[in-house]
């Protein structure tokens, strides 16, 4: 390939884009053009260029001042195609059904993306003591069951260099986090106890479509629900789940 094809005005206009966008969609809320030229470094002329094109293209928006700025509703519209695009997200609709009616709780489904898991479905708790869920939203592998099941089906994960916590329970040490996935292994599920959101456990398995997988499912609930009962029923609920959405696959792929 032509160097030039890599490093021309083109291409590096495209790769600013996608970080603008990634930018955006990492942080939530507001920003002003200087906060935005201090994270990402670009040109302040060259940026507000950029920024200009994408609101007329609707990828961002802004305030009703004009100077602050935040991703836009052309993104939403991209993100859900993906997602009613995806089949495996179309095949596990049903069973993450089932799961959230048989154990009353929150349900997730999830995709490894870089050192971050992606919630690509949920269901909501039945109660009114329940975690708060946003499809879409990216949290660290390392702190959620999602992640932790995803991770453990490696045999070498890759983990970023600092291990930042999103609680005081988050597991920050490296040795103590590769400890904990080889016993993820060994029972067959992961936990997060409050170690993502205080007040809240999870347990998560991992889809086997693909090896190393790449989707997984969890099920979170308050710990004032979590009794010794529930915490050997769900985690079984959730290896049922598992079987009935790797049959669905199986039988989709091989009729």
């Amino acid at each position: 390939m032509d160097a030039r094809e890599t490093t021309g005005p083109g291409v590096k206009s495209a790769m600013r884009t996608v970080a603008l966008l990634d930018f955006f969609a990492r942080q939530g809320g507001m920003y002003s053009l200087t906060e935005i030229q201090q994270e990402l470094g670009y040109p302040k002329s060259s940026l507000y260029a950029l920024l200009r094109t994408l609101v007329q293209l609707g990828w961002v928006e802004t305030d009703p001042t004009g100077t602050l700025y935040r991703i836009g509703m052309r993104a939403l519209l991209v993100g859900a195609s993906y997602i009613d695009g995806d089949p495996v997200v179309g095949m596990a609709h049903e069973t993450l059904d089932w799961l959230a009616e048989v154990t009353g709780e929150t349900v997730h489904f999830g995709r490894l993306d870089d050192f971050d898991v992606v919630d690509l479905s949920s269901r909501p708790s039945r109660h009114n003591l329940r975690p708060v869920i946003r499809v879409g939203r990216r949290l660290p592998a390392h702190s959620t069951a999602l992640g932790k099941a995803l991770l453990a089906d490696r045999a070498d994960p890759r983990l970023p260099e600092q291990l930042e916590p999103q609680t005081e329970r988050t597991i920050t040490d490296r040795e103590e986090l590769l400890t904990d996935l080889r016993r993820v292994r060994e029972r067959g599920y992961s936990a997060d106890r409050e170690e993502n959101s205080p007040g809240v456990c999870c347990f998560g398995v991992a889809l086997r479509l693909q090896r190393p997988a790449r989707d997984a499912i969890s099920v979170s609930i308050p710990v004032t629900r979590l009794d010794d009962v529930r915490e050997r029923e769900i985690p079984a609920l959730l290896m049922r789940a598992r079987e009935r959405i790797e049959y669905s696959a199986h039988h989709l792929l091989h009729p």
